[in-house]
């Protein structure tokens, strides 16, 4: 069974940092894009960034320079590393992947269980 599973969340004050994980397991034949969303009370899930399999890097305008996705294709790993965080970041956090299972299959979508971040002012 492929599972999304993400680490790393807490409680952080306003300037600190914190650096997620999200950590994909099970058979698969081929993992490409992955990313990160959040989604704070009240709100709709927005992106916070993405790399894709050749770690090209996309970001929302409101995290770029603080925010650095990476990814260890060996590990089937996507990182999130927050710097000078700020109490809007205030959310919870969602891995998500876009994998095939087998050779031929479409390409699907896979979230995880979110984590929460809380930036204290």
């Amino acid at each position: 069974q492929v599972q999304l599973v993400e680490s790393g969340g807490g409680l952080v004050q306003a300037g600190g940092s914190l650096r997620l994980s999200c950590a994909l397991s099970g058979s698969i034949f081929s993992l490409n894009a992955m990313g990160w969303y959040r989604q704070a009370p009240g709100k709709q899930r927005e992106l916070v960034a993405t790399i894709t399999s050749g770690s090209s890097t996309n970001y929302a305008d409101s995290v770029k320079g603080r925010f650095t996705i990476s990814r260890d294709n060996a590990k089937n790993t996507v990182y999130l590393q927050m710097n000078s965080l700020k109490p809007e970041d205030t959310a919870v956090y969602y891995c998500n992947t876009k994998l095939r299972l087998r050779v031929g299959a479409p390409q699907l979508d896979y979230w995880g269980r979110g984590t929460q971040v809380t930036v204290s002012s």
